[in-house]
């Protein structure tokens, strides 16, 4: 549903990880001789108040200065150039959206594939439900975070100056967990309140959503949820990718009949072994122009970044719940990641 997490024991760990894509670029560090650029960028969402930063991951020529976006202690980053030229011409534009309680950094491995296969990638860290910036009360509010992407490309759109290198005629989407949820509300996929408000009911949909929830006191009986019914349709975006997609499960047929944006639908593990709360097979069956795949060996968290040999023990140590760093125990987390990586560029190549 939400994946924030255990906040409480997490939140440390993933500050390392956001602090290191957000900042501490030192100007000594060498020139990067690559063809994947980075950069920040920042828009200012109505629905916050206030600004949402924005990581850009572009084609780039040789330049700038190399860095790693992303990593720590338990997570490896990915390599980059800052400020680096961008390559000629005007690339398709790849809306990403990152799980609850994670963050923009977290996705280096997907965002850099997806620039040295020639599209831009703009990943918004959604205020309320991001590393540092996050709550249980926020992670209920979920028709905010489409809004996010929205203004970003307001952003985007607004000043084509500033963005010469995207060609804004073409624009997709690419979500994962509560960011599958977020691609797919800007398709057209709304939300029944009634059934999110009973949604930690009965059952915990096989993920540790409503245990969190719990554990902050979170009845979601108290809420005004009628907000997520409400048509978050925007339609510069042209195809979608969902991975995983959170609270699936309350979305209401007639909007998913509805929806005609091509969509690649993608579940995480066999079948029989995905979670309810994002299994979306019947979902994307009601969606005209979707298809679906799963992705064997794999489980939930398998979107994350490549863990380090220590990971796992420092998650125990900090208390983590849920096992961030295993996969299925068929493939390895690089060889799930690459399998990932060729589905989903090949689909946005084959809609642009």
């Amino acid at each position: 549903m939400f994946n924030v997490k255990t906040l409480a024991s997490t939140a440390a760990i993933f500050a390392a990880l956001g602090a290191a894509a957000w900042g501490g670029y030192e100007i000594t560090r060498p020139p990067y001789a690559g063809t994947t650029g980075f950069t920040y960028g920042a828009a200012f969402a109505p629905v916050r108040e206030t600004e949402v930063d924005f990581h850009i991951w572009y084609p780039a020529q040789p330049g700038g200065r190399a860095v790693t976006v992303g990593g720590n202690g338990v997570f490896h980053g990915t390599p980059a150039g800052r400020d680096a030229p961008h390559a000629g011409g005007k690339h398709p534009l790849v809306m990403m959206s990152h799980g609850a309680g994670g963050n923009a950094g977290q996705f280096g491995w997907i965002a850099a594939a997806l620039a040295k296969a020639g599209f831009v990638v703009v990943l918004p860290n959604h205020p309320g439900t991001t590393t540092g910036n996050a709550s249980a009360e926020a992670a209920v509010r979920v028709w905010e975070r489409p809004k996010d992407v929205s203004a970003v490309l307001d952003e985007i759109t607004g000043h084509p100056d500033a963005y010469p290198f995207i060609d804004t005629t073409r624009i997709a989407s690419l979500g994962f967990s509560a960011g599958g949820y977020t691609a797919m509300a800007l398709s057209g996929a709304r939300v029944n309140p009634d059934l999110l408000q009973r949604f930690c009911d009965e059952t915990d949909h096989g993920m540790s959503d409503c245990a969190f929830l719990a554990h902050f006191g979170i009845d979601l009986h108290k809420f005004d949820l009628s907000p997520a019914a409400q048509d978050l349709t925007d339609p510069r975006i042209k195809a979608a990718v969902i991975v995983d997609p959170g609270i699936v499960e309350t979305m209401t047929p007639e909007s998913l009949q509805q929806i005609e944006t091509p969509m690649f639908v993608i579940n995480l593990g066999a079948e029989e072994t995905v979670p309810l709360g994002v299994y979306a097979k019947e979902a994307a069956a009601l969606i005209p122009q979707a298809r679906y795949a799963a992705v064997s060996d794999a489980v939930h968290f398998s979107f994350l970044a490549q863990c380090k040999a220590k990971g796992a023990a420092i998650l125990e140590d900090e208390g983590e719940l849920d096992a961030l760093c295993d996969d299925a125990g068929g493939r390895s987390r690089a060889e799930i990641h690459a399998a990932l990586t060729q589905m989903i560029v090949s689909n946005l190549q084959s809609v642009f």
